[in-house]
């Protein structure tokens, strides 16, 4: 450090990571390993000037977060600076705000809207950085750089945003995916479809008309719910009127805890809530997504999503491709991708159309044969230790 800085100006402090300069400046260093743990480092700090360096492996949460600390009672203009490459985690709020300038404007709480004055981009390639051209390492980043996939290379060579396609999505579109809210009618299947962990409990109510097409009506997303908690939840986000016809759920649900040595499906149902294994095949499952995301017959997608569910449609946006993967999805940030993981385990699991209503029917005297032959054949209802199974 003193080579870039003498110790007549600046003293650089290695435990605390901070350089203190003569005129009073401090420098502080920092890392971002997540949201919960910058919201612990960094919340309630003031500062004048914000760096942030690979800004695109943000989320525009953790963005967000340390603007809130730009902020002081002195003169001193205040400055957020950012540097990355296209891809990452925060790739698509960097482009739609610094590239493709597609600012909110009308957001319920003005407060939210963004200023397009308050953002300014400064594009640069590699030949910008003349102290790198200049130098013995300069043709050897450059043949490395030429060496990259077609699309890193594209991406990171010439900065073109465009090259690594924003998100694993992008047949979504809020303009053909979302739908204001509607009454279902009370005929039609309900669903439900659930991702759970520690970190976020996320679910979703799906419902069926009667050409199979998919309407997503109710999303639920929180952190930090045991089981009993995540079935409640469920529970009570379900209208007294609602009949769900099945919950669909992760496999590793049926795993055996090594405490207790009842799963987690055994928990849930023991707390109201029976549930049903999803195929965990992600890349299969993913595409069954895409499937659900054409038009069907009538040109509309066979996926609609109500334009209340801001977690779901969210996440639809930003999710990337997994890097080492492109037929997957990636796993971070968590934020996002418990959301569309539940999504995931509803597509891929095995759902009818709804009948359309009938007349009301008269019970003859064949019902309870037919009845007790259904039952010989799928088992009849669930119980503990299919749930368990």
């Amino acid at each position: 450090m003193r080579l870039l800085v003498p110790n007549t100006v600046a003293e650089y402090n290695q435990q605390l990571h901070q350089m203190y300069f003569v005129n009073g400046s401090v420098i502080k260093f920092g890392h971002f390993q997540s949201y919960q743990a910058g919201d612990a480092e960094y919340r309630g700090q003031e500062f004048d000037w914000i760096f942030i360096d690979e800004a695109t492996q943000f989320t525009e949460d953790e963005f967000r977060l340390l603007g809130g600390c730009l902020r002081g009672v002195n003169n001193i203009p205040k400055y957020f600076r950012l540097s990355c490459n296209p891809g990452g985690v925060g790739h698509y709020w960097v482009k739609r705000i610094f590239i493709d300038r597609d600012f909110k404007t009308d957001s319920e709480n003005p407060e939210e809207n963004e200023d397009p004055r308050d953002y300014d981009f400064i594009f640069a390639r590699v030949e910008d950085n003349t102290a790198l051209m200049h130098s013995k390492d300069g043709k050897e980043y450059l043949k490395m750089l030429s060496q990259l996939p077609e699309s890193i290379r594209e991406a990171h060579r010439q900065g073109n945003w465009d090259a690594l396609g924003g998100n694993y999505f992008p047949e979504f579109t809020v303009a053909d995916h979302t739908c204001k809210p509607f009454p279902i009618p009370a005929h039609w299947k309900r669903y439900r479809a659930f991702d759970f962990g520690l970190d976020m409990f996320a679910c979703l109510w799906v419902a069926v008309d009667e050409n199979g097409r998919n309407y997503v009506y109710r999303e639920y997303q929180k952190d930090n719910l045991i089981v009993s908690g995540a079935a409640e939840q469920a529970i009570q986000n379900t209208g007294i009127s609602e009949k769900i016809t099945a919950t669909f759920a992760p496999p590793d649900m049926w795993n055996r805890q090594k405490d207790s040595g009842k799963s987690m499906a055994e928990l849930f149902m023991l707390n109201g809530l029976p549930i049903i294994k999803a195929n965990n095949n992600r890349v299969q499952g993913w595409l069954q997504v895409k499937e659900f995301l054409k038009p069907m017959g009538d040109g509309k997608p066979a996926l609609v999503i109500f334009d209340t569910c801001n977690g779901l449609i969210e996440s639809l946006r930003e999710i990337q491709a997994d890097e080492t993967n492109p037929n997957d999805c990636a796993k971070e940030p968590h934020k996002i991708t418990h959301i569309s993981d539940a999504l995931r385990y509803y597509c891929i699991s095995r759902t009818m159309p709804t009948l359309a209503p009938t007349e009301e029917y008269v019970r003859d005297e064949f019902d309870d044969y037919e009845e007790d032959y259904e039952d010989a054949m799928t088992g009849g209802d669930a119980t503990a230790s299919y749930i368990a199974y």
